[in-house]
């Protein structure tokens, strides 16, 4: 028998807490009503958790937003619905911004309110399985007021299906945001379907967002889907779509505009109901200016922008991401979670990070493999992060011989502790860090990127699946 979903509605008028609670118990709900919001937390103290909070925001003692603050601090996955009147509409931002999952307008619809509480539980379901699993949980992570806003972004648009379009530098997290947008949209339900328009080559690019018909070109033994087929009813995000060729942005412009399209070599329109949203690192307005961008095709795309922050203009949230990124490393490769020196922690966020959020991943899967101590000290970080006015690595014979003490210095300290088929621990970092790094020196050209490191592109791809690099 399935387990019924827990809801704790919190709120001092006697009458919303009925009515809700009636409400939920008749979708087969276990209910608990509280009248304030200092005795929801002391039943938290105890121990009790429920699936999903439904709280009023003016409560005497403590308010909904603090109690929403304290909720964070002791259950950050937990979504808290905030019920607000409708002169509330700046504490209704301020919810989001608190990180609410929802925000509920009073006077309110009973089988809105119950429909909302359902999607929180769904989300909150689809958490613990991510979590039980080990498998990594694609949220986006930012205390920094401009992360702030992005989230608030994410919750004006949650019952949306408006054209969005994202930008921010490369690393920056563009397609986390994609996901969350799905996500918390009334499509969560159907495919999301992700195209790197800069890792297609030209030529297949028609063909993968439009699919095929037997026969239409040397090749094409079978008729294929292309993306937006694949995403029907749900959502489509067109990464780096600065790069589209220019005679796929009138085909996009089209799609758009009348939902149908053809395939490569087909006669009969295919009509799709697809969300679209598109990122890039580029300045879309300077390229429709060079002529390089339709201008009919940006307006299209440019309904609703959301623009993510790099990582220095967020100094504040880099403890808070290497202390995730680390413990995710730690998952993956099976070990110990390392933990940051509080120097370590100043120093780091004093950097640049031109790579962004990517380039603190990584260097966290490099930290966990070859830092020696569970503790991670100034002298473990790479040469190139503690000295970075040196030349890059390999550059001359004494750089090139950095790396190679380092990795020398990990396996002689792997050993000494006992450990063994160390291969399997370094072999796919080390093919992960260059891949990594080839990718962004071709700009996200796998051709080009494979060349670089010496291998066919079917190889590149048939690793970076491998790696679970996608």
């Amino acid at each position: 028998m399935a387990r019924k979903e827990h809801i704790w509605v919190i709120d001092d008028d006697h009458s919303i807490r009925w009515v809700l609670e009636k409400a939920l118990q008749r979708e087969s709900m276990a209910v608990s009503v509280f009248d304030s919001g200092n005795a929801a937390l002391a039943a938290l103290e105890r121990g009790s958790t429920p699936d999903a909070i439904v709280a009023d925001i003016r409560m005497p003692g403590i308010n909904g937003l603090e109690l929403l603050a304290r909720l964070r601090e002791q259950v950050p996955d937990l979504p808290v619905i905030i019920m607000t009147a409708h002169s509330d509409l700046d504490s209704a931002v301020a919810a989001y911004q608190g990180g609410a999952f929802e925000y509920l307008p009073k006077p309110f619809d009973v089988d809105e309110a119950v429909a909302l509480v359902r999607r929180a539980c769904d989300l909150r379901r689809q958490q613990t399985a991510s979590t039980d699993n080990g498998g990594p949980m694609p949220e986006i992570i930012g205390e920094a007021p401009a992360m702030q806003e992005v989230f608030r972004a994410i919750g004006r648009l949650s019952r949306s299906n408006i054209t969005v379009l994202i930008n921010g530098e490369s690393g920056t997290g563009k397609e986390l945001v994609a996901r969350a947008l799905h996500r918390h949209s009334p499509r969560a339900e159907r495919p999301f379907i992700a195209l790197n328009m800069a890792a297609i080559p030209r030529d297949l690019l028609e063909s993968e967002l439009f699919g095929h018909e037997r026969g239409s070109f040397t090749g094409a033994q079978a008729a294929r889907q292309g993306r937006f087929e694949q995403a029907d009813g749900g959502t489509l995000f067109l990464d780096e779509i600065g790069d589209m060729p220019s005679e796929l942005q009138t085909r996009l412009l089209r799609v758009l505009a009348e939902g149908e399209f053809y395939r490569v070599g087909g006669h009969s329109p295919i009509k799709v109901d697809v969300r679209v949203i598109a990122a890039t690192h580029q300045d879309l307005e300077a390229r429709v200016r060079q002529g390089a961008f339709r201008e009919d095709l940006f307006h299209r795309l440019n309904v609703i922008r959301i623009h993510l922050p790099s990582l220095r203009k967020r100094r504040e949230d880099i403890p808070l991401l290497m202390n995730h990124f680390l413990k995710s490393a730690a998952r993956e490769l099976e070990v110990e979670p390392k933990t940051l020196r509080p120097e370590v922690e100043n120093f780091l966020m004093q950097l640049e990070w031109p790579g962004n959020v990517r380039q603190l991943e990584n260097l966290c899967r490099w930290l966990t493999v070859m830092a020696s101590g569970r503790e991670i000290h100034l002298e473990d970080l790479p040469g190139e992060l503690r000295q970075p006015q040196t030349q890059a690595l390999g550059s001359n014979s004494e750089g090139a011989g950095d790396w190679r003490s380092a990795l020398s210095d990990w396996a002689a300290s792997s050993l000494a502790r006992g450990d063994s088929e160390i291969l399997n621990t370094a072999l796919p970092e080390f093919e992960r860090i260059l891949i990594d790094v080839a990718l962004k020196h071709s700009g996200g050209h796998r051709q080009d990127a494979a060349r670089l490191l010496g291998w066919g592109r079917n190889t590149l791809t048939r690793k970076i699946k491998e790696l679970h690099m996608e």
